[in-house]
């Protein structure tokens, strides 16, 4: 690749090279399967398709292509699967992205009582290839009671893979995927057999569901962690983790209960001693702040900077927490503290307005000082 040439997601996970495996494979347990008729129909809609439409697409050419009725058609991929992912493995294995519109199938024409059992079978087994995390959201609202029961035995699988998605596909928040319509405690006997688990894979899991979950009700949380902490269980390692993972949120928020949870205390002693800002800053510059922290005893500081951002109107109603650094002072220690963050005017989930704006510094959970700055 050229430095010219930009990197497409999209083409690097689904391309003509990775269309022609699958049907290779498909052709290999299916004699009727037309390789070349399928592959074609594929990559005829390409150039115009984004990623998820690259999924969906290809689920309705293997609707397509595949023989009648449903469970004739599952049964074809599943046989033409590779090998699982390996189970002995602990982390970063995610699968083939290829397999994905094979979940999607299942999801879109196997959600029904009839074939119930042999969905979730059938997903169980693609999981362990690529994740069926977007999958199982369709069964969980349509079948929540039986699916939350398979999804329950399924924290205790021997592969990885099949745990994870326990945690995974009951987020109450997982991004890029469906909403599903079961309370957050209705996951907590899963998550109370996975906190455990030896691999980081599933355990990040576990940390990414709390953390969605502190969003709705950050209470169930904390005594969720605290209980686990008590239990001995984990690793003390993996669960402090876990607990900063899963508190992050409520951590960058400043809650209180969070904070204690990690070992910081409210009010700490210190003090800020000198801070100096421009008051302007330029539309794709730097801005740059620097301070002085002196410790008047003994302490730990979680620093964080919050900028307020205008928005298109001139109302500064918009709000990003930033971190920046954990210290461990002595008593009258003094420390400079120097940060620049860049003020790109168009980013991936932002845009910047010019005007009036504000940085916040934040220790500990509480802001100990605010300054304007005008973005020229």
């Amino acid at each position: 690749m050229t430095k010219k040439e930009k990197f497409s997601l999209k083409d690097h996970l689904f391309n003509p090279g990775k269309v022609d495996k699958i049907a290779v494979e498909i052709a290999s347990v299916y004699p009727g399967f037309t390789r070349e008729k399928f592959t074609a129909d594929v990559l005829e809609k390409f150039p115009v398709l984004e990623l998820k439409d690259r999924i969906y697409h290809i689920t309705t050419c293997l609707n397509h292509h595949l023989p009648s009725p449903y469970p004739n058609a599952v049964d074809v991929l599943i046989r033409a699967l590779p090998q699982p992912c390996d189970p002995n493995l602990s982390d970063d294995d995610f699968g083939d992205f290829i397999y994905a519109p094979y979940a999607h199938f299942v999801a879109t024409y196997g959600c029904s009582e009839e074939h119930l059992h042999l969905s979730l079978r059938a997903l169980k087994e693609i999981t362990t290839r690529f994740s069926a995390e977007d999958a199982i959201r369709y069964y969980i609202n349509a079948f929540p009671d039986e699916t939350m029961r398979v999804l329950t035995q399924w924290s205790t699988d021997s592969h990885y893979h099949v745990r994870r998605l326990a945690s995974e596909g009951t987020r109450p928040k997982l991004p890029w995927c469906q909403k599903i319509d079961i309370p957050v405690t209705a996951s907590m006997p899963i998550l109370d057999n996975l906190y455990s688990d030896t691999t980081r894979y599933v355990t990040r899991s576990v940390a990414n569901h709390l953390n969605d979950i502190s969003k709705i009700n950050p209470d169930l949380v904390l005594t969720k962690l605290n209980a686990w902490k008590k239990s001995g269980k984990q690793a003390s390692n993996e669960m402090d983790f876990i607990t900063k993972h899963a508190l992050r949120t409520l951590i960058k928020q400043g809650q209180p209960d969070a904070l204690a949870c990690i070992g910081i205390q409210a009010n700490p002693p210190m003090e800020i001693v000198s801070f100096a800002m421009p008051s302007e800053v330029k539309m794709n510059d730097y801005l740059q702040f620097e301070f002085d922290i002196l410790a008047k005893d003994n302490t730990t500081l979680l620093l964080d900077y919050i900028i307020h951002f205008q928005n298109k109107k001139g109302e500064m109603n918009g709000r990003k927490v930033f971190k920046l650094k954990k210290l461990n002072l002595k008593k009258n220690q003094r420390i400079t503290i120097a940060k620049k963050h860049l003020l790109r005017e168009f980013m991936s989930t932002k845009t910047l307005y010019r005007g009036q704006h504000e940085l916040a510094l934040q220790i500990n959970g509480d802001v100990v000082h605010r300054a304007n700055f005008n973005l020229k």
